[in-house]
Formats: C-alpha cells, sequence, structure tokens
C-alpha cells in the first residue's frame, strides 16, 4: 500500500467532505483524489518510475501535494525547492538529485529556465498520459528534502512513505487530531514543518486544510476569523508578525484550541501573548531528519510548560546522551542522498539519529532544549550555515580572513553576523561586504551586520573559538 491510498479512502467513505480550501475555492477529497490518478498518469507518460525524482519550484499550492500522492503511486520521489533560494543555489541542489522532471508555477518560469533539467513543465501544463506500470510501497522513498545541516554543501534528507505515515500518526496523536478538524496551513512546503506537522497529518485524519500560498500575517488573522480554523502552526518569527499586527487585538481566535510551534527555542514573550488570548501554544521539536515530529508539548500541558519540547512522540524514542538529543523511530530519515559519509556520521550505534542539539529532562520527564551544539544559525525557522557565507566572503579580496556567527534577534531569533579582518590597505566598508552576497545567496541568509576586527582568534589548532567572538559582538 502507499501513502496516495489514504485519500482515496477518504474520498469513498467521505466524499463530501472539503480536503482544501485554496484562493476561495473547496477542493474536495474525491477531487484531490482524481487529481492525484491524472498526475500519477501523467507522470507515468513522462516515464517516471521508480526512484526517478520529480522537482517542484513555487508557493504552497494543492498540486504540490498531488505530485507527492502521485509520486507515491509509482515509487517515485518528490523534491520539494526553497524558492526562496537563487540560481546558483538551485543548480548545487539539482546537480545532487537529478530530478528527471521539474514542475514549477508561472511566477518561476525565468527561473525554471536557467536550471540544468531537461524536462520542464508549467504546473497547468496538460501532460501525455499512461497507465502506470508499477505500484509504489510504503517502504519507497518519497521525499527528499534538502537542508544545510551541518556542513556548507545542502544535504538532501530522504524519507520513505512509511516514515510520512509513522510522522502523522505522531502528530494525529500530538494535535488530537480528528474529522471535524479545520487546519489553517500557511507556513511553506519546502520545509518538512510546514508540509508534515500539521498539513499531510490533517489529510490522513480526513480534515479539511485551508492553505495559504504564502505566509502573511493580516490574512492569516482574517481567515481565523473568517474560517474559524481549530488549529494552525506558527514558527516565531511569524508569531511575532501576527501579534504585531493592526488587527492582532481585535481579530477573534476563540475557534482554535491549540497554536503549535517549533523549529526553535520559542520566546516566552510570544507564548504568553497567545497564552493571554485564550489559545494554548503547543510545540514540536525535531528536524528535517526526523520527518520532523520527534517531540511534542500537548495542549494539555501547554500553559503548565511553556517553552518546553514536551515529551517524545508517540511512535518515536528520544534519549539524551552525552548531553545531545538523539532520535529513533520510523519517521527517520532513511539517508543522505548521495552522502554516505555524512549518513553514518548522522547516526549514533542503533540507529539512534544524532541531532547535534543539547537538551536536558526536568523532574516531570519534559524536554528542554539547551542550545545547539553545532554553528548552526536558525533565522526565522530558516537553517543558514555559517560556511555558505564564510565561502562568499572567502572569494573577497580585500578580506583577510573572516568568520560567521549568529547573533540574537528579538524579531528573528538569530541572525547572521560577519566578522571580517580587512587586507592590509583595504578600504572595504560594510555597506561593501553586505554587496558580495547580491545573487549568491538567499537574501534571508545575508548578514544583518558586519563587525570588522584586526584578527580573528584560534585555539592552538587554529579553529576560530566562534564563542570568542561572540563575546566580541555582544552575540
Amino acid at each position: 500500500m502507499n501513502l496516495s491510498r489514504i485519500v482515496e479512502r477518504w474520498a469513498h467513505h467521505t466524499p463530501g467532505r472539503t480536503a482544501f480550501h485554496f484562493q476561495g475555492a473547496d477542493v474536495s477529497y474525491p477531487e484531490l483524489w482524481l487529481r492525484t490518478e491524472r498526475a500519477t498518469r501523467g507522470l507515468a507518460g513522462l516515464g517516471v518510475g521508480r526512484g526517478d525524482r520529480i522537482a517542484f519550484l513555487g508557493y504552497n499550492h494543492p498540486d504540490m501535494l498531488v505530485l507527492l500522492f502521485a509520486a507515491s503511486r509509482l515509487g517515485a520521489i518528490l523534491v520539494p525547492l526553497n524558492w526562496r533560494l537563487t540560481v546558483h543555489e538551485h543548480r548545487v541542489i539539482l546537480a545532487d538529485c537529478a530530478p528527471r522532471v521539474l514542475f514549477f508555477e508561472p511566477e518561476f518560469a525565468q527561473h525554471a529556465s536557467e536550471l540544468p533539467v531537461g524536462l520542464q513543465f508549467s504546473l497547468e501544463a496538460q501532460l501525455p498520459e499512461a497507465d502506470p506500470a508499477l505500484e509504489g510501497t510504503d517502504d519507497d522513498e518519497v521525499l527528499i528534502v534538502y537542508t544545510s545541516g551541518t556542513t556548507a554543501a545542502p544535504k538532501g534528507a530522504v524519507l520513505t512513505q512509511a516514515a510520512l505515515v509513522w510522522n502523522a500518526f505522531n502528530s494525529i496523536h500530538a494535535h488530537d487530531l480528528r474529522q471535524d478538524d479545520h487546519v489553517l496551513s500557511p507556513l511553506p512546503f519546502f520545509h518538512v514543518g510546514g508540509l508534515n506537522n500539521q498539513t499531510l497529518p490533517a489529510l490522513m485524519a480526513g480534515a479539511t486544510v485551508t492553505l495559504h500560498r504564502r505566509f502573511e500575517p493580516g490574512q492569516w488573522l482574517a481567515d481565523v476569523a473568517l474560517r474559524k480554523p481549530t488549529l494552525s502552526l506558527l514558527v516565531p518569527a511569524t508569531m511575532q508578525a501576527v501579534i504585531g499586527h493592526p488587527a492582532w487585538a481585535a481579530t477573534d481566535l476563540s475557534s482554535l484550541r491549540m497554536l503549535n510551534t517549533g523549529s526553535m527555542v520559542v520566546p516566552e514573550s510570544l507564548i504568553r501573548a497567545f497564552h493571554a488570548r485564550g489559545v494554548p501554544v503547543g510545540q514540536i521539536y525535531g528536524a528535517t531528519e526526523t520527518a520532523p515530529l520527534a517531540a511534542v508539548l500537548m495542549a494539555h500541558d501547554a500553559y503548565a510548560k511553556p517553552g518546553s519540547a514536551g515529551k517524545a512522540a508517540l511512535h518515536c524514542e528520544v534519549r539524551i546522551a552525552d548531553g545531545e538529543v538523539q532520535v529513533r523511530g520510523p519517521n527517520v530519515m532513511r539517508r543522505y542522498w548521495n552522502n554516505p559519509e555524512a549518513t553514518a556520521a548522522a547516526f549514533a550505534e542503533d540507529g539512534w539519529f544524532r541531532t547535534g542539539d543539547l537538551g536536558r529532562w526536568d523532574e516531570d520527564g519534559f524536554l528542554w532544549i539547551d542550545g545547539r551544539s553545532k554553528d548552526l544559525i536558525i533565522s526565522g525557522g530558516e537553517n543558514i550555515h555559517p560556511a555558505e557565507l564564510e565561502n562568499v566572503l572567502a572569494d573577497c579580496p580585500d578580506i583577510a580572513e573572516s568568520a560567521v556567527i549568529g547573533i540574537a534577534d528579538p524579531k528573528w531569533g538569530e541572525t547572521a553576523c560577519a566578522v571580517v579582518v580587512r587586507k592590509p590597505g583595504a578600504v572595504l566598508d560594510e555597506a561593501g561586504v553586505l554587496a558580495l552576497f547580491k545573487d549568491r545567496l538567499a537574501r534571508y541568509k545575508h548578514p544583518r551586520r558586519v563587525v570588522f576586527a584586526d584578527s580573528l582568534p584560534r585555539n592552538a589548532m587554529g579553529k576560530v573559538q566562534k564563542f570568542e567572538l561572540k563575546k566580541l559582538v555582544g552575540g
């Protein structure tokens, strides 16, 4: 059996229920299944089969889920691309996963034309159809999500159909998801957070999803008031945008029985703002590699343990080993695509995934995340690895040496700060440093601050001591 059969079953059992509400129109479960069947035949007509990759470039759209379900029927693999990345960054990813076909939304036509994929189609294109020659199974790989992880080169976390199903079971438990639930989904599908925390689990539970193409705080508040969702998911940066919106105080939030958040340590001030409005804030802890639900703070614990990552998800194990949070379960990725070395390094003995995060249990058995053992910067829910920025700085002839660190930011949680040592005689200023990143990296990865120094602190082995840099810049 494959992932798509869940949609087929709901179409049979609840033919009148809405699966998606998108841009003013409803998509029923039977219509979602018909679209999936049509897309499956279209992919088969392109020669897509087991193990082939299908890339998608665009904003949130129900048809991206259709492609995921169609891929699952064929045993193929969907690769959602982060639309915020540059052409250069996408080329690196596509060279790694080598998709057979790329689907794009019309807004990204020019961007797509610069990418090295021979078969390209607009999402609206009519495809030649053929009957599928095979049937996917729950053991097939179905999703590759790229993350910067712990190295500068992006790594593709490979998730099986079974991993998505078990993750959905974890989510159904974490949210007490029911058929009569209504999920408001504003976060991007190129992250497992937007795709797998609530959206895909809601469809597996037979619930309804109101889908936003992109997050916009005013639209989120308007749809909470108008469409009365019972659940939604925001990261800290989007929580802050909602709280700071002029319509925040006047918007009726009473339909929400829980708001969930995650992706990084959540400022308690944001949690308190929703609690003051009578909305409990649950939390999800995990990673791209865990699909992502590994630990959950449920609604009934939200007021007593604000800021905690909660307890291990229902079908998952979490342990602390030498201070590091480690995760094991059927939701954990199978491997990194084309990267056996990184795969081996990511796992401890007996299948425990090493998150690199530092955590502890409190006296009541709740998990708390104390920080990261890696240098990863998480800004507004987006991963930024310093090495990517340092590689750009290294290309500048006016820079002798440099390092990038994360510094606290009240809006984004963290932002990147570049510490730069000029070469003798160089007149490089902050504007000149920031200009180096234009068209090289996505805008959200650019440093928000540049600090000039005479030298970088290093240990006896020559490694830059980033904790000393944090002291220097006050981060």
